[in-house]
């Protein structure tokens, strides 16, 4: 058994914020608030400052060091840390994919529009994943905005009902944070909101994916 902590939109709110133990801590984007290298340095310390074993981390639209000076943010963030930028690597057993991209909105980072640029990305997904990290949600799943309007990429949802990981963390919607299940894959919005939200906490054995904690939206 392999325990995961997830967390999302952390935007540098970590000053004295309880992160429970576990086997890989995973961070499914937005670091920081401006994406400057001082904010990711501060972020980077922190996560290095945790006791688990792995840490894996995908960038979120606020994080724009990695999508202007990915040289430089790769550095920050040293060794120590897997960075996963539609990239695959094997963790603990377990076969993890990242990817950064959302749907177009404003001017941030890791922006694409909808349909085919989003598309070529996600086909970058492939097949046989334990864990699939992204920033953006899948559409219809931890996408709810205040006005109750679904704002997840249909792309991705497409892509993952293809290849079907067995768990998929995501944050970048803060106030729809939870779990789902698709098609046997365990969707999970991982947002921590700030810091108002706590980590998600799933074991994942060979053969289950079983939710610890999930906290309350």
């Amino acid at each position: 058994m392999v325990r995961l902590v997830a967390v999302a939109d952390t935007h540098l709110f970590h000053e004295g914020w309880a992160v429970p133990e576990g086997d890989i801590f995973l961070h499914a984007g937005d670091l920081c608030r401006r994406g400057t290298a001082e904010e990711l340095m501060a972020a980077a310390a922190w996560i290095r400052g945790l006791p688990h074993r792995h840490k894996v981390i995908v960038a979120g639209n606020h994080d724009f060091l990695f999508q202007e000076d990915p040289e430089a943010a790769r550095s920050i963030l040293g060794p120590e840390l897997i960075y996963l930028e539609d990239q695959t690597t094997t963790v603990a057993g377990l076969r993890i994919h990242g990817s950064p991209w959302q749907p177009e909105f404003g001017g941030w980072a890791f922006n694409l529009p909808r349909g085919a640029p989003l598309a070529e990305r996600w086909a970058l997904i492939p097949e046989g994943l334990d864990v699939l990290i992204t920033h953006s949600p899948p559409l219809g799943y931890g996408d709810t905005v205040h006005d109750d309007e679904h704002v997840g990429c249909a792309e991705l949802l497409r892509r993952i009902r293809e290849v079907k990981p067995r768990l998929h963390l995501f944050g970048h919607i803060h106030q729809d944070g939870g779990l789902w299940l698709d098609q046997g894959t365990s969707v999970v919005n991982v947002t921590c909101w700030d810091g108002e939200r706590g980590a998600t906490v799933i074991d994942v054995t060979p053969d289950r994916i079983i939710p610890v904690v999930i906290p309350p939206r």
